[in-house]
Formats: C-alpha cells, sequence, structure tokens
C-alpha cells in the first residue's frame, strides 16, 4: 500500500512538474495569452477615466474602441479575447486596473450568462494559469485550482511537444491572414467583408437558439457577473452592460433584455440597447454569429458611441442631483 501510494505521488508530482514548468501550448494558448497580456498592459497605461469593453471574442470583433473613444472622449481599450476565458479569471486581471471614474462596458455573449460552473473551470485560462500566472489562480477558489492542475492530458502533452517545435522552428501563423489582427486599442481589424465571402456557407448553416430568460437569471455566469458589477461600483468605477452582436433573423426576446438588464441595473450598473438590440444581417458578419465584418463593426460602434454618451451624461446629471 505504500509503494503503491507513493507511485501515485510520484506520478502527480511529475505531471505537475512537467505542465506547470516544462510543456506549454505556445501556438493555441499562447496566442490568447499574448493578447490578454497586450490588453492588460495597455489598460494600466491608459490614465483614468477610462473606458474598458470586457466581453467574449464578440468585444474585439465587434466594438471599436478607435472609434468609440472619439466619441465618448475617453481613452478606450478593448479588453475581451474569447469567450471561453473564465469571467473569474478575466474579472481578477482587470479589477485592479480600474479606479473611481472608470468605465467599464460588458457586451456580454449569452453564453457567458448562462455557463456553468465547471466548464468555466474548464477553459484556456485554466491552462495559461497554472503554466504562466499561478499567482492570480491563487486568488481564485480552491475548486480552480484542483480544476486547472488536472486540465491536461494525454493529447495536450502530445500537442505541446509539436507547438513548442514548431514555435522553435519560426512557424509563420497564417491566422492574420485569414481573420485579420489586433491593433493598438485591443481591437480586432482587417475581418473585411472581401475576407468574409469564405464564410458564407458556413454562416447559412449557423442556427443559434435566441436566449433563455430563465436560464440568463440563473447562471453561474450571471452570478460572476452581478458579483464584479457590485464590486466595481463600490470602487467608483461605472458599469454599463448590453446586448452582444447577433443575427437578425435571431431576435432577443424582451424577457432575456430584461433578465440581462436586471443583472445590472440590480446590483448597481446601467444599461445600454440599441434600438435594433445590436441585430444585423447576416451578411454583416465575418465567421460567427458574435462577429461582425470590420465594416458593421464600425458603423456598430458608432451607434454604440452615441448611446454611450447619452447614458454616461444621464448618469452624471443624476449624480450631480444628489
Amino acid at each position: 500500500m505504500i509503494r503503491l501510494l507513493s507511485a501515485c505521488a510520484a506520478s502527480l508530482l511529475l505531471y505537475a512538474i512537467l505542465f506547470g514548468t516544462i510543456l506549454d501550448r505556445p501556438l493555441s494558448f499562447g496566442f490568447l495569452q499574448q493578447q490578454i497580456e497586450a490588453k492588460l498592459a495597455r489598460g494600466a497605461a491608459l490614465p483614468s477615466p477610462k473606458l474598458v469593453i470586457l466581453a467574449g471574442s464578440n468585444g474585439p470583433y465587434s466594438h471599436r474602441c478607435e472609434v468609440i473613444e472619439s466619441v465618448v472622449r475617453l481613452a478606450c481599450v478593448n479588453g475581451g479575447v474569447a469567450v471561453g476565458i473564465g469571467l473569474d479569471y478575466l474579472f481578477a486581471r482587470w479589477l485592479p486596473l480600474l479606479r473611481p471614474g472608470d468605465v467599464v462596458y460588458l457586451p456580454m455573449e449569452e453564453e457567458q450568462y448562462t455557463r456553468g460552473r465547471a466548464t468555466m473551470a474548464l477553459g484556456p485560462d485554466a491552462a495559461i494559469m497554472f503554466r504562466h500566472d499561478r499567482r492570480t489562480l491563487m486568488q481564485l477558489s480552491p475548486r480552480r485550482w484542483i480544476a486547472a492542475m488536472f486540465s491536461f492530458d494525454l493529447r495536450s502533452g502530445v500537442m505541446s511537444v509539436l507547438e513548442t517545435a514548431l514555435a522553435l522552428s519560426h512557424f509563420r501563423d497564417p491566422r492574420m491572414q485569414i481573420s485579420g489582427s489586433t491593433n493598438a486599442w485591443g481591437d480586432h481589424v482587417g475581418h473585411t467583408r472581401c475576407l468574409a465571402a469564405a464564410n458564407r456557407v458556413v454562416l447559412a448553416d449557423f442556427h443559434p437558439h435566441p436566449a433563455d430568460p430563465a436560464r440568463v437569471r440563473t447562471g453561474y455566469g450571471a452570478a460572476l457577473i452581478a458579483g464584479f458589477t457590485r464590486e466595481a461600483t463600490k470602487r467608483g468605477v461605472t458599469v454599463i452592460g448590453g446586448l452582444p452582436a447577433g443575427f437578425a433573423d435571431v431576435p432577443v426576446s424582451d424577457e432575456a433584455v430584461a433578465a440581462i438588464r436586471n443583472i445590472y441595473q440590480a446590483n448597481g450598473g446601467g444599461f445600454i440597447a440599441l434600438p435594433n438590440r445590436s441585430r444585423y444581417p447576416r451578411e454583416c458578419f465575418f465567421d460567427s454569429p458574435e462577429h461582425l465584418t470590420e465594416e458593421c463593426q464600425v458603423s456598430h460602434s458608432v451607434a454604440l458611441a452615441e448611446a454611450l454618451k447619452q447614458k454616461l451624461g444621464e448618469l452624471r446629471s443624476s449624480l450631480a442631483l444628489r
């Protein structure tokens, strides 16, 4: 029995050393990590008051800080990366950078409200934290520590070796040619209608389900967003929720809008819904139901910037009257 337990302990130690200090995924997770760190670095460098946009990939693909900041007259950083990044990790990284007077706009994807605890704990941020950011991992719950440690498998080990070999051979990542790149504000750029033509058949086959109001209200992600809204508001930060971009032929119901709005307003935040509820024709999308093409990203951002400017004016007026 002692030998068996010793063997188990040794194998766990070897596993932790390999995935915690040696094996890495520089192409898959390194790409995400670089984006996260670059956006955080911009957020840390900007003076307050500033505007931060937080969401999944809907954030950078469908919103343009470069356009919005000139209208709202706040320096802007687009902090969205991917919908699979855990909201607890995202909020833990951004909260320390927020100061009184800052504004955070959250056009969160509907999936982020309804995502469960287990699913969120096993996103790509679990591997990123275990390998590169154990400081943030230690700030999260012990359940997250365990999930991060056991987020690897045999395939992860094989892919780590392959990706490391490709990175060392100066492999040229083709993603920028296929889908565009990221500008200094953290916006995705270059995802034009011309590039989107290759995705038309795929987009036509997308049949997303409308948001379920009950799942939005009770989701684990919704609880995390509510907690972030309360904490940021206590710090003097203005939090405003919004709707993600989506297909016009899959409308968001009044009940779903009310459920999303309540998450923010019940916890000290505000909420914005554009007249079209951020719904656009399918030809306005790049490669998924949340990713507008660059041309539609710009026009959406112009409309949103005006709505944000008006909302911030109303909030300032109400504060002045108190």
